[in-house]
């Protein structure tokens, strides 16, 4: 049976890298939280219903002005994002060769 989708020349299916799409995406979650939470605290009411989202799902993480909760915002974003990413390539990588 032929790989479906991107092949290499030998006819290899294409897989991602598991380590560089986690860190990819951890690294694009964990800067987007920290941007937004920043601005909230510039700019009250900025992005508050995403953050009271993002508060609904992180534990200990609250939408209020602070500098501490952009840090607890960053760093779940982070490992949201690396877990995320990790996850997606390892299922993708598992599917490219059927």
């Amino acid at each position: 049976m032929e790989p479906v989708g991107p092949t290499y020349r030998g006819g290899a299916p294409m897989k991602l890298s598991v380590k560089g799409l986690a860190i990819t995406l951890a690294l694009f979650w964990g800067i987007g939280a920290m941007f937004l939470s920043g601005l909230f605290n510039l700019w009250t009411g900025y992005g508050q219903e995403f953050l009271q989202a993002m508060a609904s799902v992180y534990p200990g993480y609250h939408a209020t002005q602070s500098f501490g909760q952009v840090i607890i915002g960053t760093l779940y974003g982070l490992l949201d994002g690396l877990i995320g990413g990790g996850v997606f390539a390892l299922i993708y990588n598992r599917f490219a060769g059927a």
